[in-house]
């Protein structure tokens, strides 16, 4: 039998210990009933009551693959806390013919088995609730004498010794600094830049962001109100603010919010971070303008144009570029030839980078045939305590390469010429009216676009393989009669 162990702690006062702890069990479990362990899936400080963990439901997928046959856990409730979860993700284990086994629990086979580990389930449940309902009991208790009950302190405060909330008179006078100048009508980058330039650090001593100063100067903390889950107790810790500055505040906030932004882009520009000047090879970003007629055009342009104009490339039409990459890109798609060179490149760097399963792949051959001439020899009578000997070390070789071969497949899966053409193949009934599915089309396959006074360069993520577009070609497509209206003919190069 082969297994895996899942092992778990929750952040309630448990440390890295308790996980070598649930290891060390384990494994002398497995040891003692003759099961190959083939790896370990962990979650730190991660609670049970949910399934919102991200090792657990690794171990969930992969168990589709048929690679291991227990999980192996300290204690049932180190899988679950939750009768909902454990009988689900149960259920999905017995499809994919997977079972549960406890290391310190011993739990029968028959009826009286599945009794006692419902029991076990549901006290483990019972245990999570109570608890959650004692703390919960304990942190409304501090909450209704206005005290500390963790997480994250705002700036400006303290805890004393009695953990209750004191001002801080180092940082105290920033928050008030922030409530005024926003009041005066500073923005809120302004006030990043003017905090981050003086070097002042958030609690966790990063930088101080946009949503840093959004939290600030929402805080009603600020104006002494206490808050937890129900309990809202005003004037229960010391008032950094005025009611009225804060007020005057939320409603500049409010304003603000409702206002259009003063520079929003109405359309995403999505060759941004591939799109290259050719004179000089520094990007072209995304810009727009409104005509006299109120007609918004946008355009790529080369970043050198706007410093001092070293640059005199000219603004490439944006719908215009991009559909003819989006073209192009289709163009590739479609070609069957093109799919197929691309699989047989994907899958030999693949097998490349894969360099140890190949080679236990054909020990393991090279293993079973000395077998299967060893049971031939037998069968003709050539039976002697070497030959017997020399069988059974074959046979042991064999199960370590088996499992050496699992536990390779377990880090890096296989992929396979069927499931890769299919993979590509939906690219296929990409919508390119929508601009989503244009945005994963050009970051899947577009590497690096190059704009020229005659023509473009496009290089795609594989190599190899050329294509010219006329000017004709691009018209025939009602793409237009060129990138930025001055009738150049465009050649492009794939």
């Amino acid at each position: 039998m082969k297994a895996v162990i899942y092992a778990r702690y929750s952040s309630d006062g448990q440390r890295e210990e308790s996980i070598e702890g649930q290891l060390r069990e384990c494994k002398e479990y497995a040891e003692k009933n003759g099961i190959t362990i083939l790896g370990t899936y962990i979650d730190r400080a991660l609670s049970a009551k949910t399934d919102n963990r991200p090792e657990f439901q690794r171990m969930i997928k992969d168990s589709g693959k048929y690679l291991f046959d227990i999980i192996i856990v300290w204690k049932l409730d180190r899988f679950a806390r939750n009768r909902y979860d454990s009988a689900h993700y149960k259920a999905i284990l017995r499809k994919n013919r997977v079972k549960v086994i406890s290391a310190t629990e011993s739990i029968a086979e028959d009826s009286t088995g599945i009794l006692l580990e419902s029991l076990l389930e549901g006290y483990a449940e019972f245990y999570s609730a109570e608890l959650s309902e004692k703390v919960i009991r304990g942190m409304t208790e501090n909450a209704l004498k206005c005290k500390y009950n963790g997480g994250s302190l705002p700036m400006g405060y303290v805890i004393d010794n009695d953990q209750f909330y004191q001002i801080d008179p180092v940082t105290a006078p920033i928050v008030l600094e922030v409530f005024t100048l926003y009041d005066k009508g500073a923005t809120m980058q302004e006030l990043v830049n003017m905090l981050n330039n003086r070097g002042i650090r958030a609690s966790r001593g990063g930088k101080i962001s946009l949503n840093i100063i959004t939290e600030m100067l929402r805080n009603r903390r600020y104006i002494g109100e206490y808050k937890y889950r129900d309990v809202v107790i005003p004037n229960g810790i010391p008032a950094i603010i005025t009611q009225d500055l804060f007020d005057r505040v939320q409603e500049r906030r409010t304003k603000n919010k409702k206002a259009p932004a003063r520079v929003r882009a109405e359309d995403s520009y999505l060759l941004t971070t591939k799109l290259f000047c050719g004179t000089d090879g520094v990007f072209m970003v995304g810009e727009s303008g409104t005509s006299k007629m109120m007609k918004v055009h946008r355009y790529y342009r080369c970043v050198n144009t706007k410093k001092k104009r070293l640059c005199n490339r000219k603004p490439v039409k944006k719908d215009l570029i991009e559909d003819m990459i989006i073209q192009s890109t289709m163009e590739i798609i479609n070609d069957d030839n093109i799919i197929k060179y691309i699989v047989d490149i994907i899958l030999e760097e693949d097998s490349r980078e894969s360099s140890m399963l190949p080679m236990l792949s054909k020990q393991l051959e090279e293993t079973e045939k000395s077998i299967t001439n060893m049971l031939n020899a037998i069968q003709q009578g050539v039976l002697t305590s070497s030959t017997k000997q020399r069988l059974d070390e074959l046979e042991d070789t064999k199960a370590d390469l088996e499992v050496s071969i699992l536990q390779e497949q377990m880090i890096k899966p296989l992929i396979t010429k069927e499931q890769l053409t299919y993979w590509l193949f939906r690219f296929r009934t990409t919508d390119i009216s929508k601009q989503d599915q244009r945005q994963r089309l050009i970051d899947m396959f577009i590497n690096s676009v190059y704009v020229y006074d005659d023509h473009v360069v496009i290089t795609f993520n594989y190599k190899e393989g050329t294509k010219t577009v006329s000017l004709k070609d691009i018209e025939a497509a009602g793409l237009g009669s060129s990138l930025s209206g001055f009738g150049a003919p465009v050649r492009v190069f794939l």
